[in-house]
């Protein structure tokens, strides 16, 4: 489950910004990679593909057992972010996965209509599929995108092989249900097809994307409608006077509500409950590019941006993001992820009274980041204080529910591989 925002800027720019929501456990790393020749063929996540003979320079936040990306910007000032959608269609036990089709759109395209093309040809030529939950290994869906560059920004969705797209207005949001309804500037053939021989419409004119081809009832249980809401709603205050702490709020919103709230996710900055709804829905990573003549991009690199920051990755600056020691699926006292999931379990225990002093210390460091490069490490370097500090105070609050479901995700995160 995820959020994913995009808001044209009074400039004329284009903002776009994302929460990953995933597994507890499933840490998530920032790669930062330069240009490069290749050629040949790649290994995305389940399939090798015929690569292409130069990839631009991607900043990608992306679970560490993934080839693919749940969120990236490019040299060139494209960014993408994707979102799991649930719908009638079946999918192939091997193909691409939404996450592989991100990365490869990051590394091929040069704007964001070319990043269209370079997904809808993908999704033709290999299909979409394979295994892309964490623990549930069963779990699979299709994906939708959100799509920007300095000019403009883009929607496409899909179900199966199929596609839709249209051009975004000005503030665009999309989460875990398909939203295109008849607005379509660009549609796949083969989607008219099957909706016409299924008597879903009767002519291009009137496919409604969504309609024909959404599990209705999964979407609603994703809580997509009121998260999707929520985003578009923050960005539509700022009427235009986008700024990088505009979009942290956004992006940081619990909709008023505390983390074990609600039995679906209403919630932008979301953590996991033992609620069936609610078990892959973990903020994991978060993402806000500006996507003007020269692209920005900031990530937290970590959980739950709510007790997180948002440091910059310099991009197309000649110079590479080293964020620290890479995180694996098991706890470790080093990576900047393991030592925040720490912070953010144990805020969880008493909520009320540890989390402020956690957003406390974070919006301190926040406000002193500059674009020296050594933000990352001070804030990896900060946390086992923050820690320290926080299990000072405070009484169990949590539910018994509550308790057994992060207990039984710690044992499981001690038996993952290294």
């Amino acid at each position: 489950m995820c959020d994913t925002v995009v808001g044209k800027a009074a400039d004329g720019s284009w903002w776009l910004a994302k929460n990953s929501d995933r597994e507890p456990g499933e840490a998530q790393m920032i790669e930062h990679l330069p240009r490069a020749r290749r050629g040949g063929r790649v290994r995305c996540t389940h399939l090798e593909i015929d690569d292409v003979p130069e990839t631009f320079e991607v900043a990608l936040s992306r679970p560490f057992w993934m080839w693919g990306a749940e969120m990236g910007v490019n040299e060139r000032g494209v960014a993408v972010g994707n979102e799991a959608v649930f719908t009638k269609l079946p999918l192939l036990e091997r193909g691409l996965t939404g996450m592989d089709l991100v990365r490869l759109a990051l590394e091929r395209a040069a704007s964001a209509r070319e990043a269209v093309d370079v997904i809808a040809r993908l999704l033709k030529q290999h299909g979409q599929g394979g295994r892309m939950g964490y623990r549930k290994l069963g779990f699979a869906y299709a994906s939708s995108f959100l799509i920007a560059d300095p000019t403009e920004a883009w929607v496409l969705e899909t179900a199966g092989s199929l596609w839709a797209a249209a051009r975004a207005p000005a503030v665009r949001s999309i989460s875990n249900a398909l939203t295109l309804g008849a607005e379509l500037d660009l549609v796949d053939d083969e989607a008219v097809e099957l909706a016409r021989a299924r008597g879903w419409c009767k002519a291009r004119e009137d496919l409604d994307f969504a309609r024909c081809f959404s599990d209705r009832l999964t979407s609603r249980l994703a809580g997509a409608a009121g998260r999707r809401a929520c985003t578009a709603a923050g960005v539509m205050a700022a009427a235009g006077a986008l700024t990088l702490d505009v979009l942290s709020a956004v992006l940081r919103d619990h909709a008023g509500q505390d983390p074990a709230d609600g039995f679906v996710m209403r919630m932008p900055c979301a953590h996991a409950s033992p609620l069936p709804t609610r078990t892959s829905g973990q903020t994991t990573g978060s993402l806000i590019a500006h996507l003007g003549a020269t692209p920005r991009a900031w990530a937290t690199g970590t959980s739950s941006p709510c007790l997180s920051i948002f440091k910059p990755i310099p991009i197309a600056s000649g110079h590479l993001l080293d964020s620290g020691p890479a995180p694996s699926g098991r706890p470790d006292p080093d990576s900047l992820w393991w030592r925040h999931e720490r912070v953010h379990r144990a805020a969880l225990v008493s909520w009320s009274e540890r989390a402020p002093l956690v957003q406390r210390r974070a919006a301190e460091l926040e406000a002193a980041i500059s674009d020296d490069g050594t933000c990352w490490e001070r804030h990896r370097a900060a946390l086992p204080e923050w820690l320290s500090e926080i299990e000072r105070v405070g009484r169990e609050s949590r539910s018994i529910g509550q308790r057994w479901f992060w207990r039984r995700t710690e044992r499981l995160d001690r038996q993952s591989p290294a």
